[in-house]
This record gives structure tokens, sequence and C-alpha cells, in this order.
């Protein structure tokens, strides 16, 4: 971690002047002599301090802002119920006060520079979702007004779910419904939410005496699809699957109608999130319910409330919401081409 950051009373006892005085010289206010102006404005150099822009936010009566940055396509942005629910949170946290919510949504390789230039005026905090291990640490090495959706850089703040726990649920549950055959479409490699969820699959098919069967691709429908038809292809006797996120599921569900399977009877589906897309699902989607708007609301309050600290972190349980995508128990014996 960078030196604690200078403050103006830091520039003041330096200066040997005042707080008042510096605060003119920053503002350009009268009532400093030129020799005294020039005086601070080389200490303020020389101390690297940098007007806090929270602080002058509240003098001026003008709202602080949270930054949002989501390191994802615009277009899933605009779909995914995910990042609505996020933005909400937020939202209702900051509502009646004049803080004000300012959303990024940018690809990987522009994350960097955007970082940077957000770390040079940063005002109530930031909240960073998907963003890469290495723009977050170098981000965390220049500001420590952050919080992120899941664990990633050591010592970063964050705000979390009981991932593993609820992927063990979900295998746990669908073993109990009489399936063997459970196979997992995993998110992506380096997502710490995705990799929580398959540590906790894997743990559970292991303690069960299940064979692991596996996929693994982005958070996406198609990618639900198209990981289930290749599944299918290799593993046709698969007879329930625990899919990473709610998107996921629903495009597994696609693939097992386009195959003939019917769910559950032949196939139980089981999602992650509990998002509105599993209750509109045909059958409703049983997924491992995730309060992403209390997530992102107590990340906010922690910025606003300047309660963050190196290793602060707050962590929700996980809790399975059982619907009709799993609630049939797996039928021994039956004949047929998927048995």
């Amino acid at each position: 971690m960078a030196q604690r950051r200078p403050t103006l009373a830091d520039v003041a006892t330096e200066a040997g002047v005042s707080k008042a005085a510096v605060s003119r010289v920053i503002n350009d206010a009268p009532g400093v002599s030129a020799q005294t102006r020039e005086h601070v404005r080389r200490v303020i150099t020389e101390l690297g301090y940098r007007p806090d822009p929270v602080a002058r936010a509240l003098a001026s009566g003008h709202g602080e802002v949270i930054e949002l940055v989501i390191v994802d396509d615009a277009s899933v942005f605009a779909n995914s119920p995910y990042y609505g629910r996020i933005t909400a949170g937020i939202l209702q946290e900051i509502a009646g006060s004049n803080a004000q919510l300012r959303v990024h949504v940018v690809d990987e390789l522009s994350t960097a520079a955007l970082l940077n230039r957000i770390a040079a005026s940063v005002s109530l905090g930031v909240l960073l979702v998907n963003v890469p291990l290495a723009p977050a640490a170098e981000f965390y090495r220049k500001c420590e007004r952050v919080v992120t959706i899941g664990p990633t850089v050591p010592g970063l703040p964050f705000v979390g779910l009981e991932n593993a726990e609820g992927a063990y649920a979900a295998v746990q549950h669908l073993h109990d419904t009489g399936r063997r055959r459970i196979a997992a479409l995993h998110g992506p490699d380096g997502n710490s939410c995705a990799e929580g969820r398959r540590d906790g699959y894997r743990r559970a098919v292991r303690d069960l005496g299940l064979p692991d069967l596996s996929a693994t691709g982005k958070f996406r429908r198609e990618a639900g699809y198209e990981l289930t038809h290749r599944l299918l292809a290799e593993e046709p006797e698969i007879d329930a699957i625990f899919a990473g996120c709610d998107l996921l599921a629903t495009g597994a569900m696609q693939a097992l109608g386009n195959t003939g399977r019917r769910i559950p009877d032949d196939v139980a589906v089981v999602g992650f999130d509990d998002s509105v897309i599993a209750q509109c699902a045909n059958p409703p989607l049983s997924s491992v319910h995730q309060p992403v708007e209390q997530m992102a609301a107590a990340a906010t309050r922690a910025l606003v409330n300047r309660q963050i600290a190196p290793h602060w972190r707050c962590v929700f349980p996980a809790k399975l919401q059982v619907r009709q995508s799993t609630d049939e128990p797996a039928r021994s014996g039956l004949s047929g081409p998927f048995r």
C-alpha cells in the first residue's frame, strides 16, 4: 500500500500557516499574501497533496459521487439482471442524499486507462465489478476508497457471497432428489465468484462420490446453450445440471429442450443468482439466491460512511431457492434414450 495521503492539515503544518490559509490558496480566495501563497503552493507540490473532492463537494453544497466500474460488453450490461440489481442497490442506498452515481461500462483493454482517470478525482469512492486482478491491484495502490464485488486483490475491501457453500447446497439438493450424473457449467476462469462456485461443486461431487462433469465459459446464455450441447454429446446420461449463473442455466434449458429432454423428469437444472430470470423460466428455475441489491447497498454504505479499511469484508449467506426445475425426484429404472 502507498503511504498515507497528505491532508490539508499536513500542508498547513509543513508550511507553518493555518489550515484556513491553505484553503484560501487552494480556492484562489483573497486574504493571503503573494509570498505566502507561493510558499504554500510549493509545499503542496512537495507533499503531493491533492484536495479532497468529498470535502470540497460538502463545502460547496454539490453532491458527492459513487463511481461504478463494470468490465463487460455494453450489450451484456444492458440485458443482464445482475448489473441492474447492482445499480438498484446503490441507488436505494444514496436515495435522499446529495450523492450521485456515475456508471462506467468498459472492455478489459480499456480498464487501466479508465481507472487511472478515476483515481485522480475520486469522490465518495469506487465500486469495482469484474475488474481483472492487475488493474484492480494498481488502482488500489492509488486509491483506498474502493470496494469490489467478490474478493480480488489481497487486502482490497470486498462484498461477497458464500459462493462455494451455495454451489455445494445445489449439488447436495440434486443428489437428494436421486440425481447421480450431475454436470456443471462454470463461469470464466479468473472470476472469483465463478471460482468459488466451481470449488463448491467439486467439493460436493467428491464428497458424494460422483463424477466431475464440467465445462467452462462466460456468464452468457449462449455459453450455457453451447456447453450443454457439448456435455450431452460426451455424456448423454447426464441427469442434472448445476449452472454458475441463471443466464447459463437458461441456455442449458434451451439446449435440453432442443434435444428432447424434459425438465425436471429427464434432467434437473439449478441456476445461481435467483434473478427474475429464474422466476420467469419455464419451468421456474431452482436457483441459489444472491442478495445482489443488499450487497451493492452494503458496499455503498461502507464507502459513504468511510467504514472501509484494508481487509474489510462483508460476506452474505447463500440459500437455495427450490422451484419446479428440480422438484421431481429422478426416477430410477426408467427406460429411454437418456437413461
